[in-house]
């Protein structure tokens, strides 16, 4: 059956479920409860269904990259810039808050929900932020670029959640925008690794600091509906699949120590290394603003594809495949240093791009060049990949939990839970060593800071 007439068949059968249950409630309160769940169930399901249509999309672009790639891998020293420009244009002329992962500007936009700050609000969600967002994003990828596509899916499915929470009428029950906000960057995520959990332990340690008793309920069903919604387009699937980890020896516990700490230190490094690049717009705003930057960069990174190794391009989804599913372990030295470095020139371009897979690449690759540096078995290695996915994740999120909770659900590990978790906290450590503050957090007060600068630039104006 064709997608449009599955959706069609699918709205159809939701609408007339709904207006029966509606009807069937004779009590006040339960009707009040009712409409008040409604947006959220409308939003789970909208941000679901994008959500399978953008992870479509950026997997397409991915293939064409590769296709491109070993048709005529000269061809990227033409592709690469232009694509990257374009893709820098578009944020810069279009929507300027579209650019990089996404996960800040929503952090941005929940810190100003409420009503002194709801235009402020507008300039980080909506509808032109989603389109900005997805165009930028293909473009980059289809470049080359080093960026992921799961911050994105977050920016653009609260942008829905608050744009539902927008066009609901005078008469109807007041809803929070802040606990709409959370709910759909929380389903953003859920639906685009298949990891409900993860969604929902995301929201309480990364999103808010709002009390949990007070959303529980809304980010519950929320993660639930957008989950069996992408489920119902796409099918069961796990975003990396189920590795071999048997037999694993108790004193495996040092080299997970170990890569966690490698690898908290590497992409906290990242982290670090980018907002410095990115403080630094101001002295290099001449090539910033006519895309000689981008072009640079695109160069650059056709150059690294060219001359070193290929894996250097995309998300490197890729990398994490190889080394957890075939028996050729074994990486270079210098891959993972690769995707450090892309990923770091790759996001300060200034498109749109997340950062969360090229961070679970370059852990995963971390650990597997650990792993042949040891001389571990296959089971062994497979675990240390993980961990490495985990500690490079932990270490620009400063989010341990969800970083454990993401990669247990996306493998489907129940088993190595406390494995993950340690090697989480010694990542976590060393990048509060590094830096006090995550990633995330300098962001978002940059973009805080950016848009009140705006704000007073307009009043000093008028």
């Amino acid at each position: 059956m064709p997608l449009l007439e599955r959706i069609i068949d699918f709205l159809s059968i939701i609408r007339s479920k709904l207006k029966k249950v509606y009807d069937s409630i004779n009590n006040d309160k339960l009707k009040r409860d009712f409409l008040n769940a409604l947006p959220f169930w409308v939003g789970a399901f909208a941000t679901g269904f994008m959500a399978v249509i953008y992870a479509k999309l950026f997997k397409w672009a991915e293939e064409l990259t590769h296709y491109l790639f070993h048709h005529q891998s000269w061809y990227f020293f033409i592709i690469s810039p232009i694509c990257f420009l374009i893709a820098w244009y578009i944020v810069a002329k279009s929507a300027p808050y579209a650019r990089g992962s996404g996960i800040p500007q929503v952090s941005a936009a929940i810190e100003l929900a409420n009503p002194g700050h709801y235009k402020k609000v507008d300039k980080l969600l909506s509808f032109r932020i989603i389109s900005t967002k997805i165009i930028s994003s293909l473009i980059m990828v289809v470049g080359g670029g080093v960026v992921g596509r799961e911050g994105p899916t977050v920016q653009i499915s609260a942008s829905i959640f608050k744009k539902i929470n927008d066009w609901l009428p005078e008469w109807y029950p007041k809803i929070s925008k802040r606990n709409m906000i959370v709910t759909g960057a929380a389903a953003g995520l859920a639906s685009a690794f298949n990891t409900p959990l993860g969604g929902i332990v995301f929201a309480i340690e990364e999103l808010t600091k709002t009390h949990f008793s007070f959303f529980k309920s809304a980010l519950f069903t929320g993660v639930i509906i957008a989950g069996l919604t992408a489920l119902n387009f796409f099918g069961p699937y796990l975003y990396i699949g189920f590795p071999q980890l048997d037999n694993i020896p108790f004193w495996i516990i040092f080299p997970i120590i170990l890569i966690g700490i490698v690898s908290g230190v590497a992409s906290s490094g990242m982290g670090k290394i980018i907002v410095y690049i990115l403080s630094k717009k101001n002295k290099l705003k001449k090539i910033y603003q006519n895309g000689l930057y981008a072009v640079v960069i695109g160069l650059t990174i056709a150059g690294l594809a060219y001359f070193i190794d290929e894996r250097v391009l995309g998300s490197g989804q890729e990398i994490m495949i190889s080394t957890l599913f075939t028996d050729d372990k074994h990486l270079e030295w210098y891959i993972p240093i690769l995707r450090v470095f892309g990923t770091i020139i790759s996001f300060t371009v200034g498109a749109a791009g997340g950062i969360f897979a090229p961070s679970l690449s370059a852990g995963a690759s971390l650990g597997a060049v650990l792993s042949d540096f040891l001389q571990l078995s296959n089971s062994e290695t497979n675990l240390i990949v993980l961990c490495g996915m985990v500690g490079a994740l932990t270490g620009i999120t400063r989010s341990p939990f969800t970083s454990s909770i993401l990669v247990l659900e996306m493998t489907n590990s129940h088993d190595i839970i406390f494995h993950l978790m340690l090697t989480a906290l010694s990542a976590n450590l060393i990048a509060n060593l590094i830096s006090r503050h995550s990633f995330y957090d300098i962001l978002k007060n940059n973009y805080l800071d950016e848009i009140q600068q705006q704000e007073n630039d307009d009043k000093a104006k008028t």
